[in-house]
């Protein structure tokens, strides 16, 4: 039984897992019901200045704590080493939160993880991480567990711009704050007091994260990932009996963490979906119910001028009777009511027409007023499809080159982000297409084809191949950002289409590309899959 569990615990971790547990997380889209705003001071950190120590002072939170960052940026990277003292333990600040984590924040407010700061009974802990840029803030918050993606609101720590940072001040910088009822567990918890000399801290956390997905709903949202995070919850709890060993035993339960983590981050992007679809769907109950309304109006107002003329005819059908009696009454004044008879009969015929005259003038101009009606609609919605596709494409531009063709936005991504002859995307690469993914995630309905391209360097058989495996993974990591993969297409083709003369270095250097079409009907272009 034992043998068993531990390879099932080796599978995973064989899987990728670890790779996942220490991989920065940046922040999603999350819905604004679900975040606050925060703002703290960021440094552009002078490269080859050599160490910068930077304070770290409690907030109301936590006064009593203090933490220390030396922050050294070099061209090989930026390095933050952290050491914190006077930390009260997690759970003393609200039952959910079992952990720190220490963040970067980007003047542009984007948050990212660098990982889980451990602190010791008396309160003291440190961390050695890499930070992904040069210029950003640091903050700590209390957590759930270490996989977060958007710091909580419960700020702990947060650095000071003194006067001996050797750097560039960027005060004020506001960025999202994850609110701590997204991380409450549903029900009466009573306080954890974790135990951590028989359960490593990384259970409670485990523990904790499924509880938490289980709260948000993602046994309804986010069945297959949070039904993984059920099993790998069950598997480190078996490791844990049977004393396996704590090594296998963190892995485990880190890697639960991992699967509860995405599946509350699915539930609650698919409940935000259906709130707008709901919304959607009552604007369009609402359209269809005035629609049947003035339609109504019309059919009742057809009613009563055929009523109307009824009336008039059965008027006129009277007054002949009339006539015709009152001739038979008095042959004396035959001549005089014929007269009579046939001025009234005319008086009342051109006052009908009239009438109907009016009535046709009146339907022709409602009838026109309908039409400039729906011809301004419809250049109200080509307009607005217009601005849709200049704003997108102003904001893809922000990230990497982009082009406006019939095609669709064909986003560029130069040889660059990848090493010569490998497909593997470089860091850069990821950052940039992580914010492609946030964009596309803004504007539902839109559709990407991923092509990739090489020069004639090699054969053309390595060269397809090249470009296949090039386009598929910037296909699986805009589908690992939360990216729908039935809108994602990838192709390879290879030497074909060069945008330059490939007999120059620098003219093979642009053949060597990725391009991304950007399309969609929300922007007036469809492409056919």
């Amino acid at each position: 039984m034992i043998k068993a569990i531990l390879a099932l615990a080796c599978m995973a971790l064989a899987a990728g897992f670890c790779a996942a547990q220490t991989a920065p997380q940046t922040a999603p889209q999350e819905p604004a019901a679900n975040v606050i705003s925060g703002t703290v001071a960021a440094v552009g950190y002078t490269v080859g200045a050599g160490s910068t120590i930077v304070s770290m002072p409690g907030t109301d939170a936590a006064p009593q704590a203090n933490g220390v960052a030396k922050v050294d940026a070099k061209v090989g990277g930026t390095t933050v080493e952290i050491k914190v003292t006077g930390m009260p333990q997690p759970t003393a600040l609200g039952a959910e939160f079992l952990t720190y984590v220490l963040w970067t924040v980007t003047p542009d407010g984007t948050s990212t993880n660098l990982g889980e700061i451990p602190i010791d009974q008396i309160g003291e802990g440190k961390l050695q991480a890499k930070a992904q840029s040069q210029t950003f803030a640091l903050i700590v918050t209390a957590e759930p567990y270490f996989a977060v993606r958007i710091p909580s609101e419960l700020v702990v720590l947060a650095n000071e711009a003194g006067k001996n940072i050797k750097g560039t001040i960027y005060p004020d910088n506001s960025y999202k704050l994850m609110k701590r009822s997204q991380y409450a567990r549903m029900g009466n918890p009573l306080a954890l007091k974790p135990d951590l000399k028989k359960v490593p801290l990384a259970m409670y956390e485990a523990r904790n994260a499924v509880q938490i997905a289980d709260s948000r709903g993602s046994a309804q949202y986010a069945p297959d990932i949070f039904s993984k995070a059920q099993s790998s919850l069950q598997s480190a709890e078996n490791l844990l009996s049977l004393d396996a060993g704590k090594t296998q035993v963190i892995s485990a339960a880190r890697q639960t963490i991992q699967f509860a983590e995405d599946a509350r981050a699915l539930a609650v992007e698919q409940q935000e979906a259906e709130r707008i679809q709901k919304e959607k769907d009552e604007a369009a109950a609402a359209a269809a119910a005035k629609a049947k309304a003035e339609a109504d109006a019309q059919a009742a107002a057809e009613a009563q001028r055929q009523a109307e003329l009824t009336a008039a005819k059965e008027a006129q059908m009277k007054a002949e009777a009339d006539a015709q009696a009152a001739e038979a009454n008095a042959r004396t004044a035959e001549a005089k009511a014929a007269a009579d008879a046939a001025a009234a009969q005319a008086a009342q015929t051109a006052q009908a027409a009239q009438q109907a005259a009016q009535q046709a003038a009146a339907d022709q101009a409602a009838l026109q007023a309908k039409a400039e009606a729906a011809k301004e609609e419809a250049e109200q919605a080509k307009a607005a499809e217009a601005a849709l596709r200049a704003q997108l494409l102003q904001q893809l531009n922000q990230v990497l080159q982009t082009t406006d063709t019939p095609r669709g936005l064909v986003v560029n991504m130069a040889d660059v982000l990848f090493q010569i002859g490998k497909y593997a995307l470089s860091t850069d690469a990821r950052l940039k297409l992580a914010k492609l993914s946030g964009i596309i995630q803004a504007h539902p309905g839109l559709n990407l084809a991923i092509e990739g391209y090489t020069d004639n360097t090699g054969t053309p058989e390595f060269n397809m191949k090249l470009s296949q495996h090039r386009a598929d993974a910037v296909r699986q990591f805009l589908i690992g950002q939360g990216l729908s993969p039935d809108g994602i297409t990838s192709n390879g083709l290879g030497q074909a289409d060069p945008i330059a003369d490939n007999t120059t270095a620098a003219g093979r250097k642009l053949n060597r590309r990725v391009e991304i079409i950007v399309s969609g009907e929300v922007i007036g272009v469809q492409i056919s899959k």
